[in-house]
């Protein structure tokens, strides 16, 4: 999964595919480097972004969304709220990945049920980000994790639970420290065990990662946080998971194609 940020203020390219038809090329050059969904965006997620209503968000994603499934691109649509989500699956998307599980917005399942759009479900605690990101002084261990996401899969509609993945929301309420992080990855085949469903990890530059190459005194450029993610995602690939969000899709891909051939 290639990450299309459409917004100014993401964590890590924040503005530059901010305008479409950045975003657009962006995304056609990740389905070239051999992304096989690309997940766009128009709402950042990190501990300084500001929130955005609806229509901000959809004035950021849906010409994207469109352009790249009239290109053949599988799209999914990276937003919390009911009302992108439906907007976003009219115009073409057939993914939804939401990192809030459905807590920042109650009429989500309603939405996936009157469609047949996947879901990617998401482990965070409080409703808002800013609840979210309050809590990472006390953040939840792997087994934690597992029990909430297996709870929200068993709340969603039988229908819409047999198309879901579950995150457990590397970084999201975790904090940077890197070992809470780290067992959440090793543990990608309990969680998947536990939950029933398939797990996605999005590790890719994620605040841990930085700490970690600072802990080894490598200058956290963007570079070595694309290494740092392949090491990571190569991680939760033996561990469990099935599915990869990365920002690098040509480092990630040649590093899967080596491991599985390896």
């Amino acid at each position: 999964m290639g990450v299309v940020n459409t917004t100014p203020d993401s964590f890590s390219d924040g503005g530059r595919y901010a305008a479409a038809d950045a975003a657009i090329a962006h995304g056609l050059a990740l389905m070239g480097a051999g992304a096989d969904i690309l997940d766009v965006g128009g709402e950042a997620t990190n501990p300084r972004a500001v929130p955005v209503d609806a229509a901000t968000e959809l004035a950021r994603v849906l010409a994207v969304i469109a352009a790249l499934v009239a290109a053949g691109a599988r799209v999914s649509i990276d937003t919390t709220k009911a009302a992108v989500a439906r907007a976003a699956i009219a115009a073409g998307a057939s993914i939804v990945n939401d990192i809030s599980g459905g807590l920042f917005d109650a009429d989500m399942a309603a939405v996936l049920a009157a469609s047949d759009a996947a879901y990617i479900a998401g482990h965070v605690r409080g409703r808002t980000l800013a609840d979210v990101f309050g809590a990472e002084g006390a953040p939840p261990t792997w087994q934690e994790v597992a029990s909430e996401l297996a709870a929200r899969v068993a709340a969603l509609p039988p229908a819409v639970r047999a198309r879901t993945w579950v995150d457990p929301g590397i970084g999201f309420g975790k904090g940077s420290d890197p070992a809470g992080n780290l067992s959440l990855i090793a543990h990608a085949g309990d969680l998947a065990r536990i939950t029933g469903r398939p797990v996605a990890i999005g590790a890719s530059r994620k605040r841990f990662l930085r700490v970690l190459l600072e802990a080894a005194a490598i200058r956290p450029t963007e570079a070595a946080l694309d290494d740092a993610t392949v090491g990571a995602s190569l991680a939760a690939v033996h561990a469990g998971a099935t599915m990869l969000r990365v920002h690098d899709v040509a480092r990630m891909r040649a590093a899967l194609v080596s491991f599985t051939n390896g």
